[in-house]
Parts: C-alpha cells; sequence; structure tokens
C-alpha cells in the first residue's frame, strides 16, 4: 500500500489515489473484508449462542487485515454484513406468523417473522458497499468522480 502520510498517532495510512486504482488486487481484498463484515454480524446476531466464540476470529481477521490492506477495500465489511442478513430473511421466507410443518413423528409449529426487512437491509448493506467501492476503484483510476 503507498501513502503519502500517516495521522497524529502514525497508525493511520492516508490512501494515495494511485492506490486506490489497483483494481486485480482490490476486489480479493474486498472479498476478505466481506467475510469478516459477515463474521461480525453472525457474532452479533447470535450474541446468546454462537457469537461469542465467532467474535474473537472476527476481531484476529481485522488486525491481521487492517496491518497490510486497511485501504478502501476495507468498505466489504459493509458488505459483508448484509450476508447473514440474507440468509435470517431465507429461514423466514414462509413467514410472518406461525409455520406448521407435518412430518411422519407429528406436527411441529415455529413462529417466523416476516423476511421483508431482513432481505431488505441486507441488499442495501451488500449492493451499496459493492456500488461505492466500484465508484471508489473508478475515481482512482480516472483521478476524477
Amino acid at each position: 500500500m503507498h501513502t503519502a502520510d500517516v495521522d497524529a498517532a502514525g497508525t493511520v495510512p492516508v490512501i494515495v489515489a494511485n492506490d486506490l486504482g489497483r483494481s486485480h488486487v482490490r476486489w480479493g481484498w474486498f472479498a476478505a473484508w466481506c467475510v469478516v463484515g459477515g463474521l461480525y454480524s453472525l457474532a452479533f446476531l447470535g450474541a446468546f449462542t454462537i457469537g461469542v466464540f465467532v467474535l474473537p476470529f472476527a476481531l484476529v481477521a481485522t488486525i491481521l487485515l487492517s496491518r497490510h490492506h486497511g485501504d478502501v477495500s476495507a468498505i466489504g465489511v459493509v458488505s459483508g454484513l448484509g450476508a447473514p442478513l440474507l440468509y435470517v430473511a431465507y429461514l423466514n421466507r414462509s413467514g410472518p406468523g406461525t409455520i406448521c410443518t407435518t412430518t411422519r413423528d407429528g406436527h411441529s409449529c415455529v413462529d417466523e417473522w416476516s423476511p421483508l426487512p431482513w432481505a431488505a437491509v441486507g441488499l442495501i448493506l451488500i449492493v451499496g458497499a459493492v456500488v461505492l467501492f466500484a465508484k471508489l476503484r473508478r475515481v482512482g483510476r480516472t483521478g476524477s468522480a
């Protein structure tokens, strides 16, 4: 990563426009940051179950990626936050309401939420981050908006 300057603490690099234009590398790092965002989302959604076990992986991945690739590809975190929300929407695809299923051994009923809010927020996060990242890549290559 090319840096022009660092902040007062000496830790946060300022990104040079030339660094934004290396698109062949950036989409891979964007995807890596998406995984980190997905881990944070899982840690939050499953806070009382698996979240406490997922959070350390998210923190370690954040530290490792931010040391070497803390540039615009980090926008992928926002996109990654949306993926588990789409999964929740999928799980509640028959909702809202009480959904009963019959099996050979009997029947079971579950209450499901409406999948629309989950899907809407998930799509907004994913599409918004991808569009913003693509725009920043284009700006880095052309030097203008």
